[in-house]
Order: C-alpha cells, then sequence, then structure tokens
C-alpha cells in the first residue's frame, strides 16, 4: 500500500513551479490525483495550501473570492472525477474536504449552484443536455468519435454507450466552473493512476482539442506522474503480473 503523508512542502513547491503548467490548475489535478490513488486523507493539505497561499504565484494575499474560486474548482473537479474514478471516490474525497472547508466557502444545498445543475436535471430538457454532450464528446474525440461511441455501444451491452452520454452530457460537458481545458486536466489525472493507456491516449489528444498545448499538457501529465510516483507507483516489470505501478510506459504527446 502507498505510504501516508506524500504531500509534502517540498512535493506542492515542485508540482507548482512545473514550467509551462497552465495558471491556477495545480491543486485541483493534485485533488484528483489522489483521489484517484485513494488518498483523500491527503487532499485537505493540498486545498489549504491553496486557499492560504493562492492558485498563482504563491505568498500572496489571497481574497474571499480567490478562495472561493480555489475551494469551488476543487469540488468540481472531485465531482467531474467521479465519470472516471467511481462515486466512492468522490464521495470520500469530498467529505474529506468539507470537514476542512470553512463555512463561507461552502455551497450549501437549495441555495445557489455555481454549476446549474439542479437546474439542468429539474428543468432542463434531458434531450438538451445530452446533444451538448454529445457535441462535447465530438470535440474530444474528433474525427473517431461515432467509432468510439459505437465501440461502447456494441460491447456487449448497449447500456456502456448510454453511460457514456449521461456521464459527458450531466457531468463533463458542464463548464460552468471548470474550463473545457481544466476538464481534460481533470480526465488526465484520474486516468494515469489508474494505468489505462487506451483511454489515456484519446484524452491527452483531446486536451490539445479543447485548446490546450502540447507543452501544457505535457506539464500537467508531469506533475501527476510525480504525485503518483511519491505514492510509491513506479514502470513494473514487463514480467509483473501485478504490483504498483504502470506496465507498460504512459502515453504521451
Amino acid at each position: 500500500m502507498p505510504p501516508p503523508g506524500i504531500v509534502t512542502p517540498a512535493l506542492i513547491s515542485a508540482i507548482r513551479g512545473q514550467a509551462h503548467l497552465p495558471r491556477g490548475c495545480w491543486y485541483f489535478v493534485a485533488g484528483v490525483a489522489l483521489n484517484a490513488l485513494n488518498l483523500s486523507a491527503e487532499i485537505p493539505t493540498v486545498f489549504r495550501h491553496a486557499i492560504e497561499n493562492g492558485a498563482g504565484s504563491p505568498d500572496t494575499k489571497v481574497g474571499l473570492e480567490e478562495k472561493l474560486e480555489i475551494a469551488r474548482k476543487m469540488r468540481e473537479s472531485l465531482v467531474k472525477a467521479a465519470a472516471i474514478c467511481g462515486l466512492p471516490k468522490s464521495i470520500n474525497s469530498l467529505t474529506e474536504l468539507k470537514r476542512i472547508t470553512p463555512q463561507d466557502l461552502l455551497d450549501e444545498p437549495l441555495h445557489y449552484s455555481p454549476t446549474s445543475r439542479p437546474c439542468e436535471l429539474y428543468d432542463i430538457p434531458s434531450s438538451t443536455i445530452l446533444h451538448r454532450g454529445q457535441r462535447y464528446f465530438d470535440m474530444i474525440y474528433g474525427k473517431v468519435s461515432k467509432r468510439v461511441m459505437s465501440q461502447m455501444d456494441r460491447s456487449g451491452t448497449e447500456d456502456l454507450g448510454i453511460t457514456a452520454r449521461l456521464m459527458y452530457g450531466y457531468l463533463l460537458s458542464n463548464t460552468s466552473v471548470l474550463s473545457p481545458s481544466e476538464t481534460s486536466y481533470v480526465l488526465l489525472a484520474g486516468l494515469i493512476p489508474q494505468d489505462v493507456n487506451p483511454q489515456l491516449k484519446g484524452h491527452i489528444r483531446g486536451a490539445l482539442a479543447t485548446g490546450s498545448t502540447v507543452e501544457e499538457v505535457k506539464a500537467v501529465r508531469d506533475i501527476i506522474i510525480r504525485i503518483c510516483e511519491a505514492s510509491g507507483m513506479k514502470r513494473l516489470d514487463e514480467t509483473a503480473q501485478s504490483g504498483w505501478g504502470w506496465k507498460a510506459p504512459i502515453a504521451n504527446l
């Protein structure tokens, strides 16, 4: 099992200082990677550092508006991570996060929702949301989007394709809090720790389709790998049948 206490000041400094890293994404990328690694207890350390030091340049005065943005992006990243890491992990991570979040940085039920998902669920026709999800899916997968969706529809159960459409419609294509590029970083942070290269290859290319540069995607990839390695993951020997790590080289651009 990975050792506890991997989020050290040195690790935070390293991932914040990664060259070409898109501004203001390091903390939620780290949070999702820790979520995927089932290290939800480490997420509060990242969050505290972000709201105390800011999402951009460290050691600057952080106002309430920026703290609220950080809190909302961290929560939204963990909600979207449920699509690829599983709902139980997101539940545990969001529970840990709420435990240490100041009251004025929470979005409580029956009040303002920054994502408007309650409205989308109850007041907007599902066809509208599902069409939005399909457009987002097509943007990510480009020329091969129809083939990818067809493979899921013909996987032995059409329900796999239905599940993908629901996740893209109601979770991933909602860009009210996280932009399309930021959502792609969430997906990379959830996929790399799981050693699922076929899906990772598609989403690395998909990140470029959202407007990210090659250097930015590589920088996001690098900090996720750094977090995974800090947890004890490593490249496994080709003959290894099991272990904590990657069975093949991690997909790259």
